[in-house]
């Protein structure tokens, strides 16, 4: 597996070319290859302990999409865009999300469970103080917005457009997607910019570098 880099250079102007798109263009699909690839750097995403607490839902079905519409604000970037997915967070995650991470991992790197005991307990012990102070939600939605922030920065390094959404009704589409022990955070519409959105040419708006990093 090669690692060859781009550039600092590319970097950078992939990001300055990256925003918020505001109209799609609805007849632009997605190719298959790109989506695969954009799937999986959702799945790579990182996470604490790598428990992945999760669920990514790719509405593809047009008259889902129109249901959504309304609880969405009526943006029309959910029905324009080429893909639409919904980022979902585990909710109330107990020890069969514990265990189901470890076997995996067991069954991935040719490992038996005894050596992965020790691992387990430390989670297990993460889990019972998050669980017991009350943050093991909001803990598991942190998770969620890396992987979110993963998508956005893979879809503009090939060139495809997004725009991150939480102006949604999140209990309407835990209905409408029939999420079950997952609730929905926000949504990413993916695609490609219409010719006449305005947006794209609006210088983007950042505060100085001095201003938000901090070196010590």
């Amino acid at each position: 597996m090669s690692n060859d880099p781009i550039s600092p250079e590319s970097l950078i102007q992939k990001l300055e070319w990256r925003y918020a798109t505001k109209k799609f263009d609805p007849t632009r699909k997605i190719p298959a290859a790109h989506w695969e690839a954009l799937e999986k750097a959702l799945v790579l995403s990182a996470s604490s302990f790598g428990l992945q607490p999760w669920r990514f839902v790719v509405v593809q079905d047009p008259a889902l999409r129109a249901r959504l519409l309304p609880h969405s604000w009526n943006q029309g970037q959910v029905v324009d865009a080429s893909h639409f997915v919904v980022l979902a967070a585990r909710r109330g995650m107990d020890s069969g999300d514990i265990q189901a991470l470890i076997q995996r991992t067991a069954e991935v790197r040719g490992v038996d469970l005894e050596k992965l005991e020790g691992y387990r307990k430390m989670i297990a012990g993460f889990h019972q103080m998050a669980d017991t102070q009350g943050w093991l939600d909001a803990w598991s939605a942190r998770q969620v917005y890396i992987a979110l922030g993963n998508l956005l920065t893979s879809a503009a390094l090939l060139g495809i457009d997004t725009c991150p959404l939480e102006g949604i009704d999140p209990a309407r589409y835990d209905t409408l997607l029939g999420l079950s022990g997952y609730t929905t955070l926000c949504a990413v519409a993916v695609g490609y910019r219409a010719a006449d959105d305005a947006a794209a040419s609006f210088p983007k708006v950042r505060f100085p570098h001095a201003r938000v990093v901090e070196v010590r």
